[in-house]
């Protein structure tokens, strides 16, 4: 939001950006005050894809996701399956195999319900394997324990793992996008696998239900102008995210999408909020 933020005014400079941290509940907070706002186009939710696993997550939510109007996709942050080095498991078909003969293993995580945990949820199912989450006080305790061999394998960003990757403390065995990732080549996918297996983490811009058309047509068309400049690119790139973009009703598809799958696997999965 910071650095979208630099860019916005230079392309609308007559309307000032001032950026709200409302931390708490995975964005509920945020989202909750962006759904009751007036729906003028001028209070504006950046988050992440935690907005749409919070309805099925969090029993008594401040908001629903009918109260929110998709403006724009921005950006998606791939994630990666690793093992320490010391595993014997160099594949995702090993990893399977190594947990079967052990009735299950543990894996690392930050946050239940966090898309990271989703997607241990669904490998559990694709893989007939009933592995153990293991949760963590956010991504440096759960990196810490895994580079330590505490756990036997993590589910992290790309970006939060290619350091210790590149550095042989780590060894990744796949991603879960539907294609390779630039910054991990010969890493394959979990769809190479299994299907259509496919999560990550995503960050976009909503405003409030009911704003005008002509007006998140207006926003739309900032945001995706910032997003081609390449400086912001840049950042976005550094901060190991692939800039996207979207219109608002390719976003909603998005939005809806996830919201089906991971309300699913939520269920599945029994997770409740921290």
């Amino acid at each position: 939001m910071t650095c979208l933020a630099g860019y916005s005014p230079r392309e609308c400079p007559t309307r000032p950006v001032v950026i709200d941290n409302r931390g708490g509940l995975g964005g509920a907070v945020g989202a909750e005050l962006t759904a009751h706002a007036k729906p003028d186009g001028y209070t504006l939710l950046y988050c992440t894809n935690a907005v749409v696993v919070n309805p099925s997550l969090l029993p008594k939510i401040g908001y629903q996701l009918r109260q929110l109007a998709p403006i724009s996709l921005v950006a998606t942050l791939p994630i990666v399956i690793t093992v320490p080095p010391s595993s014997p498991v160099k594949t995702i078909p090993e990893l399977v195999a190594y947990a079967k003969q052990r009735n299950g293993v543990n894996y690392g995580l930050s946050g239940i319900g966090s898309i990271n945990h989703l997607t241990g949820a669904l490998f559990n199912q694709v893989s007939g394997v009933s592995n153990t989450h293991v949760p963590f006080k956010g991504a440096g305790p759960q990196m810490i324990a895994l580079l330590a061999g505490e756990v036997d394998f993590g589910i992290t960003t790309v970006v939060a793992a290619v350091p210790h990757i590149r550095s042989g403390r780590l060894r990744p065995l796949a991603v879960t996008t539907l294609k390779p990732v630039a910054t991990l080549p010969g890493v394959p996918t979990m769809a190479s696998y299994y299907p259509g297996f496919t999560t990550n983490f995503w960050h976009g811009f909503f405003t409030s239900a009911g704003t005008p058309t002509p007006v998140i047509a207006l926003l739309n068309t900032h945001i995706i102008k910032a997003l081609r400049t390449p400086d912001l690119q840049r950042a976005l790139q550094e901060g190991g995210a692939e800039s996207v973009g979207s219109s608002p009703d390719q976003f909603a598809k998005t939005m809806l999408v996830d919201h089906e799958k991971y309300s699913k696997l939520v269920k599945a999965s029994g997770a409740q909020p921290d």
